[in-house]
């Protein structure tokens, strides 16, 4: 499957790692230019891009960006993506420690609802409370016993699918965390925000969110 990851940080870098084992074909970009990821090309088999490029044909995208950066993604970026391009958004907003105050998410709307309004595109919100390292190290067999889960919000039924089975390829299990309006059940500082835990565990962290934003992530 053609993938296109836009940000290098430790999600991104992984997930680049862990997809090109796999066998898919990934593109991956920052906002520092193709020329910054030689390294990490080289290590992975990947194909540096430009952010722009990074969507072209591809049937998968990742958004691994601080929040602040997303208004700043190119304009048309899925322009050049496949059809039914699912599009997963990672980000968290951290106010107070990096991002500053986005007065949309302040008034109540969910972070990744704000980053889709941001890039004219539906999006998928998965491996925002997902520990990087893990990416590489914790994956197991469909089946295993105690196999980790992550939740997974979005309205599109056929993206959040592909997501899914993406997630599964990698070694864990999924959690349908319901539509994007209730994305905000795995956001920075809720009890599924780090988990680790089994499908079940995932689900009652889910369960057990409040909506209320505490103190510490907010502006």
């Amino acid at each position: 499957m053609k993938i296109g990851i836009i940000g290098v940080g430790n999600i991104g870098g992984n997930l680049t790692r862990r997809l090109t084992a796999l066998g898919h074909d990934v593109s991956v970009a920052n906002s520092r230019g193709p020329e910054t990821l030689k390294a990490l090309a080289e290590e992975t088999g990947a194909t540096p891009v430009t952010a722009a490029e990074a969507a072209r044909g591809a049937r998968v995208v990742v958004v691994t960006v601080p929040l602040k950066a997303v208004p700043d993604l190119p304009s048309g970026l899925l322009g050049e993506a496949a059809d039914d391009v699912a599009v997963i958004d990672t980000g968290n907003y951290y106010p107070q420690q990096r991002d500053g105050r986005i007065a949309a998410i302040e008034d109540g709307l969910t972070e990744s609802r704000w980053t889709e309004q941001q890039i004219g595109h539906p999006v998928i919100k998965a491996f925002n409370g997902t520990y990087a390292q893990d990416i590489l190290d914790k994956g197991q067999p469909q089946g295993a016993p105690g196999r980790q889960a992550l939740p997974v919000a979005g309205d599109d039924p056929a993206a959040k699918r592909t997501v899914r089975d993406l997630i599964d390829e990698l070694g864990f299990d999924t959690v349908d965390a319901g539509g994007l309006d209730e994305s905000w059940r795995q956001q920075p500082g809720t009890p599924v925000y780090g988990n680790r835990g089994d499908a079940d565990a995932i689900a009652k962290a889910l369960a057990d969110a409040s909506p209320e934003r505490t103190a510490e992530w907010r502006a």
